[in-house]
Formats: structure tokens, C-alpha cells, sequence
């Protein structure tokens, strides 16, 4: 038997009381209230309420080693990426190699592999995949329907997929951005649960209203907090947490506690933040997690104060994982699945002709997943083979990694480079290569360098090169976790030194290729306009 004391955070019962707990076998056997008790304050652990695993560049297992010391136990996990590139064996690799350690993930079942067609993956999850997936104990979900046009225009393997999880009686994740009024009453009524796309207060307030619940997104790339935090005092019971896309060096200094803490030096009541952040998913998803109950799980964390909220302990099934910053769960041998078929790259093949008087370009936004469609005179390209550092307007390429086809050339606004490349292999949602460069030779060598490593980011000067590289699946590393965040971070300072002044380059880039969010994208087969969802002409007279 195992016991700890401190005070109690009930969150259920909106108390709080000194207490010792008692737990064996990985279950709390009960609770014995104290008159008083060490100065230390012992609550339900976080949970991730929407988070890719891989866009944190990690293998699950490496993932709970950093989100651990933060006070993390589970997270609900959509493995969209690495289904993109791998299919079904790829959410197989996920689920087994989180199954190697202390944590709980929660996976959910892809439902749309490929996002869209229009673009190249290298796999497909079908129906019967997602009703095969769903009957595992450990796909607790259908992930995020991304295509909400599907839904509310009555797609007919949209439905299917709907259908077989409120047929085994597993939720429905949401992915809407920008839908309001009628539609998202549209969107909800066709089952979908939940919505972590919003970007406005009054978006949220029509998905409320329709009967989703709201998770406030804050992650390397897109950040709601701000947007969404002041609705979480009324509607907290229907609201949770989540980071969605999270870079390693983020990882490493914190985790779903920041939002907690911002939101409680924001003056919103301790009970209902940790509502929101212990209780809600848990509940929703059915998580066997446990929430500081006699008979539960002995899952828990232990802090210094509400008011300072920093992470001591963290113990998961009776055991402790993390303790004072320093993680407790061993490494385990990763093994390396990929899916990487293309030739190296000639600048001549990035070239791309004037044909009319305008020219279209994606503007991207730091801080937001949407992009604006933009229109300028031609001549602002200064020639067929060069970006327009001047006015900002660069080349953007997209390149087939899962076999040898002509590259798609675009412009992009806002990355700001004044000289070099950076590209990634980590490209939403089918991880094509992308790359963003002032000239196409620059932007050559940084696809090239990631074509050779089979994944990865990279970043080029005229007289340096860095990569960070990415064999699992070329989106995720096979080292030390730590490690990969101490390389990004290196890469990303890197990559702002050749100019850029987005907050996350890597992260930005990563979601140019993202077609099912507006307006404008890039895709290996041309540049989209994600309002109407159809391609686009670059030029246009």
C-alpha cells in the first residue's frame, strides 16, 4: 500500500481539504480526510483533449516522456498523420509503441485518409479501416471530420463513416473552421461532438449552441486562447483543452499547465479551468483515467500552489513518472517504418512561367492555420526562376514524396527569408516535401538534403545547411526526445536568422499544404483555393 498527503483539489465536488491518499495495484483504495497536511496540493492529472503525436516530431513514446513532467497523463490522439502516410499499419505503429510506456493514449480512427482528393498520400483508410479501427479498445474515437462540405452536402462515405461509430457508440471529433449559424447546426446534427477549429468567440458560440463542446486550441501554430478563454467561465462544462500540433522545444517547456495557469491569472474560477482540464475529456472520450476518486485509477499530479500551479509529481497508475521537472519514464527502443519514394530535385524543375498580368499569392498568418488569397501585378516577380524578397513574395514548391512527379510552384507572402530555403516533409495532411526559398537553387538543395534523409526539416544558406532528420514515417525522429527539441530549436533560430519573423516557421510551413483550411494552399497537384475548393491558375490576366 502506497500513500501520499497534501491538500485535496476535489474538482467534482468543488472542494478542497487536507487528506491522505491510499493506493495499491495502480488503484486509490481510499481517501482519509486530515486536519491538516503537507504544503503541497494533489489534483486529477491533464489530458490533451485534441493533439496530433506526430507533429511534435516525436514517437508516442518519447511524446509522454516530455509531457510527463508537466503534468500530462493522456492525451485523446489523432493519428490523421502518420494514416497518411502508412494507412492502418501506421496507426497500428502508434498504438503499439505507446503502449511501451506509462501513459495513457487514447487514439482515434482517421476518417479521412486521404483529406481531400486533391492531393497525393500514400494511403487510404476506407470504411470497413475505420470500423475495423474503432473496434479496438484503444480507438476510443472517429477523429476529426475534416470534411465538413462532405457533411453538410450529404457525402455518402462520410455518412458511412458517421454511422459505424455511433454504430459501436464511440463519439464523433469535429474539425469546422469558420462554420456558423445553420450550417453548424447542420455540421452538429449529423453527430459530430466536438470542434477545436474555432478562431472567434461568436464561432464558438454557434457550435455551442448547437450542442458541441469547444476546445480551446493552443499550439506551436494556431492559438485561440485569447479568443476563446473568456467563454470558459459560463459554458465550462461543455468546453477542454488541447494543443493539437505541438513543435518538440514547446514540449519541452510546457504543456496543457500553461493554459491552466493563463487561465487562472485570468481570474476564472480554479474548479471550473480544472474542469475543463482534468474532467471534461475524460468523460467525454470515456477514459479510463482516473479522477481522484476511491476505486480509480491512481492517476494524479501533485504542485506547489493553485496560485503558482507548478507541476512536483506526476504518478500514473501508481507510479511515478515525473518528478521536480525530470521525467521518469524510460526510453525504449524505437523501430522505424516509412513510406519514401521520390529522386532528387534539379532547380530548373522549380521554374515557373509568366502567363498572365496578375499573379495570385497565399499570404500566411503567424499565429492561424487560415491563410488570405491575394492578388498582385506580375511584374512584382521579378523573372521565372526568382522570389521577390523585396515585397516579400517568395516561391512556394510542393514535391510527391511518394513517387516522381512534376513539383507544384506557387507564391507565398509573409515568411519573410531574405536569402536561403527551408523545407519540411512534414506537410499536413499527406506530408508531401514543401519548401519555401528566394531562389529555386537554394530551395533544391533544401528538398534535396530531406529527399536523401527520407524526412525531416532542413534550412540552407548560401554557405550552411541544417536538417533535423525524420525516418519514422518522415514525419517523427527515432531519438531522445529531448535531443530532437534541442535540434529543432537550433534549426528554427536557423531559419528566423535567414530572416523569417514567424513565430514558428517549420510549424507555418507545415500547414501551406493544408488544403481543408481557407482560402489558399499548396498541393503537390497545384495551388488550391480552399474557400471554393477547387484548383486555382497562379496567374491570371
Amino acid at each position: 500500500m502506497k500513500e501520499i498527503s497534501g491538500h485535496l483539489i476535489d474538482i467534482p465536488e468543488r472542494k478542497t481539504y487536507p487528506a491522505k491518499i491510499y493506493f495499491s495495484e495502480g488503484k486509490i483504495e481510499k481517501i482519509e480526510k486530515l486536519e491538516e497536511a503537507p504544503d503541497q496540493y494533489i489534483l486529477p492529472g491533464f489530458v490533451d483533449a485534441h493533439v496530433h503525436i506526430e507533429s511534435s516530431m516525436l514517437v508516442p513514446s518519447e511524446f509522454a516522456r516530455l509531457a510527463v513532467v508537466h503534468g500530462t497523463v493522456g492525451t485523446i490522439s489523432d493519428p490523421h498523420e502518420i494514416g497518411n502516410v502508412l494507412g492502418v499499419k501506421g496507426v497500428e505503429y502508434m498504438i503499439e509503441n505507446g503502449n511501451e510506456v506509462n501513459f495513457k493514449f487514447y487514439f482515434g480512427a482517421p476518417s479521412c485518409v486521404p483529406a481531400t482528393p486533391f492531393e497525393t498520400a500514400g494511403a487510404e483508410i476506407t470504411t470497413s479501416d475505420v470500423e475495423y479501427l474503432l473496434k479496438k479498445d484503444e480507438i476510443v474515437y472517429l477523429a476529426e471530420m475534416m470534411n465538413w462540405p462532405g457533411v453538410l452536402n450529404g457525402d455518402e462515405t462520410v455518412y458511412d463513416k458517421i454511422a459505424v461509430a455511433k454504430k459501436i457508440g464511440k463519439p464523433v471529433d469535429g474539425h469546422a473552421p469558420g462554420l456558423r449559424g445553420k450550417d453548424a447546426q447542420k455540421y452538429a446534427a449529423a453527430g459530430i461532438s466536438t470542434d477545436h477549429e474555432c478562431f472567434t468567440a461568436d464561432e464558438a458560440k454557434d457550435k455551442l449552441k448547437a450542442g458541441m463542446k469547444i476546445l480551446i486550441r493552443e499550439g506551436s501554430a494556431a492559438k485561440n486562447f485569447e479568443a476563446l478563454i473568456p467563454l470558459l467561465d459560463e459554458h465550462y462544462e461543455n468546453m477542454m483543452f488541447c494543443s493539437d500540433d505541438k513543435h518538440p522545444d514547446n514540449l519541452v517547456e510546457g504543456h496543457i499547465d500553461q493554459l491552466v495557469k493563463r487561465a487562472l491569472e485570468k481570474g476564472i474560477d480554479l474548479y471550473k479551468v480544472l474542469q475543463a482540464a482534468c474532467i471534461n475529456p475524460v468523460r467525454h472520450y470515456n477514459m479510463n483515467i482516473g479522477l481522484l476518486q476511491p476505486g480509480d485509477e491512481a492517476d494524479f499530479i501533485v504542485i506547489d500552489h493553485p496560485e503558482k500551479f507548478n507541476v512536483k509529481e506526476t504518478w500514473i497508475g501508481g507510479e511515478q513518472v515525473a518528478k521536480n521537472g525530470k521525467t521518469k519514464i524510460p526510453q525504449v527502443p524505437v523501430k522505424v517504418v516509412n513510406n519514401f519514394s521520390c529522386e532528387e530535385k534539379t532547380p530548373e524543375e522549380f521554374h515557373i512561367p509568366i502567363t498572365g498580368a496578375k499573379v495570385k499569392v497565399m499570404e500566411a498568418l503567424d499565429g492561424q492555420l487560415i491563410t488570405y488569397l491575394r492578388t498582385y501585378n506580375s511584374i512584382l516577380v521579378h523573372h521565372p526562376y526568382q522570389s521577390n524578397i523585396d515585397e516579400d513574395i517568395l516561391k512556394i514548391v510542393v514535391v510527391n514524396r511518394y513517387k516522381d512527379s512534376p513539383p507544384a510552384v506557387g507564391f507565398v507572402k509573409n515568411f519573410g527569408l531574405q536569402s536561403g530555403a527551408i523545407a519540411s516533409s512534414v506537410g499536413h495532411d499527406s506530408h508531401n516535401i514543401i519548401a519555401v526559398g528566394v531562389d529555386d537553387e537554394s530551395i533544391a538543395r533544401a528538398i534535396n538534403k530531406i529527399i536523401k534523409a527520407k524526412g525531416g526539416v532542413s534550412a540552407i544558406s548560401a554557405k550552411r545547411e541544417m536538417a533535423l532528420e525524420l525516418p519514422v514515417a518522415g514525419i517523427m525522429s527515432d531519438q531522445n526526445g529531448y535531443e530532437v527539441a534541442k535540434s529543432y530549436a537550433a534549426i528554427d533560430r536557423f531559419a528566423k536568422r535567414l530572416g523569417s519573423q514567424l513565430n514558428s516557421p517549420f510549424m507555418t510551413l507545415s500547414f501551406m499544404a493544408l488544403l481543408v483550411i481557407p482560402k489558399a494552399k499548396m498541393s503537390d497537384l497545384g495551388f488550391f483555393d480552399g474557400d471554393k475548393f477547387e484548383f486555382i491558375n497562379v496567374f491570371q490576366n
